[in-house]
């Protein structure tokens, strides 16, 4: 009997540790090859201001240390690791570093779910209660009566699964943009701190919504409530469903949640910006992206290393094929990087709209900077950044670990690799 515990304990132990380890590359998988700059439209000469742009950011302690992939043509045409990893040590950045994504986490949580609608597991017009009863009941705040109490009526129409792709079903992100007497309520039911996919969903589903379906876009909880649709739709866990549909067939090995033990030593330090300025260096015991080891998210929670995100973006770009490789149709990858947003809802920037899971440039004059209409993406809080143009058939990636994302530092990015491309 006590040799048998023992073998199913050693069995336990062998399969967290298989769901922790990143995935195994497939031995067709192959890296995107390099290329001269020019050959691929780029000038050298220009990307040298990239590059005296981003050196200058380390050397005056603005960022720590970075990682920039381009690529164009299917093909590497810049990647250079800037600074260090920590500060403290002097640990120099490498370019297989692996990053905390957060909300970079998104656009997966996108395709995992398309790639259920391809299925034909549901459709973008239904009804979200039509998979998760709970949310049948929901309520819509409406105001506060003299005593402070919510004043709540009905919904005007159902939240379809379209409304929780594009962040216009009425959730909120629980106070951590906005401070509303709904993101309290998150707050209250304890909403930011569950402990699992489906506590989460099952504590949103008892609070009203901030707003009617498909009046506003609040950036939310939205893709956690997807995340818990992929685990209710397959029948395995969000992060199972993840490896064995995206990472594992597009050869992403360095991709997991949180930071599984044995690899912490490949995260660089998570910096914040003290009030006087200097990088502030918060303390592993503080870093909160742990947790998402044993609990995935799909709001927040990836992993992974520039090269390996440049896999998935390059599917993207490619129309949801890579290496021969195909995880979604050339109609859904254009649906999902088209204006999904209904007609006269507010965006959060001018010139852009958003996807299913990722922003869409509709007039570049109106965003204020150079790139192309059509061009899509999506950052994350810890200073994470991509980008995709589908009309220059190209790729953008920067990786940095700063918190809160540093907006102005992501458009200067952004200009800089513009300026260097001239055919």
């Amino acid at each position: 009997m006590r040799g048998a515990l023992l073998r199913a304990l050693a069995t336990q132990v062998l399969l967290a540790a298989l769901l922790c380890a990143p995935a195994p590359a497939p031995s067709w998988a192959r890296e995107l090859e390099r290329a001269r700059p020019e050959s691929v439209g780029f000038s050298t000469a220009r990307l040298g201001r990239l590059d005296a742009w981003m050196n200058g950011e380390i050397a005056a302690r603005r960022k720590a240390g970075a990682v920039v992939l381009i690529a164009r043509h299917g093909r590497i045409a810049w990647e250079k690791a800037y600074g260090v990893a920590d500060l403290a040590s002097g640990r120099p950045m490498r370019t297989d570093a692996m990053f905390r994504l957060y909300s970079m986490t998104k656009p997966v949580t996108a395709v995992a779910l398309l790639t259920l609608y391809e299925q034909g597991k549901f459709q973008l017009t239904d009804p979200l209660e039509k998979y998760l009863p709970a949310f049948g009941r929901v309520r819509v705040y409406a105001g506060l009566d003299p005593q402070g109490r919510m004043i709540l009526e009905a919904p005007k129409r159902v939240v379809t699964l379209q409304d929780v792709f594009r962040h216009t079903a009425g959730f909120t992100y629980g106070g951590y943009f906005d401070d509303t007497p709904v993101d309290k309520a998150y707050q209250a039911a304890g909403v930011p701190a569950s402990q699992s996919l489906a506590e989460l969903v099952g504590r949103m589903s008892g609070l009203p919504l901030l707003y009617q379906p498909g009046e506003r876009w609040v950036y939310s909880f939205s893709y956690d409530v997807l995340a818990y649709l992929a685990e209710s739709l397959s029948g395995m866990s969000f992060e199972e469903y993840c490896r064995k549909v995206i990472f594992a067939p597009l050869g992403m090995k360095d991709t997991v949640f949180g930071i599984p033990p044995g690899l912490a030593s490949r995260y660089p330090t998570i910096y914040t910006t003290a009030q006087d300025g200097a990088l502030k260096a918060i303390a592993a015991p503080d870093d909160s992206y742990a947790r998402f080891t044993g609990h995935p998210g799909g709001g927040a929670g990836l992993a992974s290393t520039p090269r390996d995100y440049l896999r998935f973006a390059q599917t993207l770009l490619n129309g949801g094929e890579l290496d021969g490789v195909r995880i979604l149709s050339p109609a859904t990858v254009a649906l999902m990087t088209s204006d999904n947003l209904p007609p006269g809802t507010a965006y959060w920037h001018d010139g852009m709209r958003y996807g299913l899971g990722v922003s869409v440039v509709t007039d570049p004059a109106q965003a204020g900077n150079l790139g192309s209409k059509g061009q899509f993406g999506w950052p994350g809080l810890a200073s994470t950044w991509f980008t995709v143009d589908p009309k220059e058939d190209l790729v953008a990636l920067v990786f940095v670990q700063d918190m809160p994302r540093d907006v102005p530092f992501d458009d200067e990015f952004q200009t800089l690799v513009y300026q260097a491309l001239v055919k």
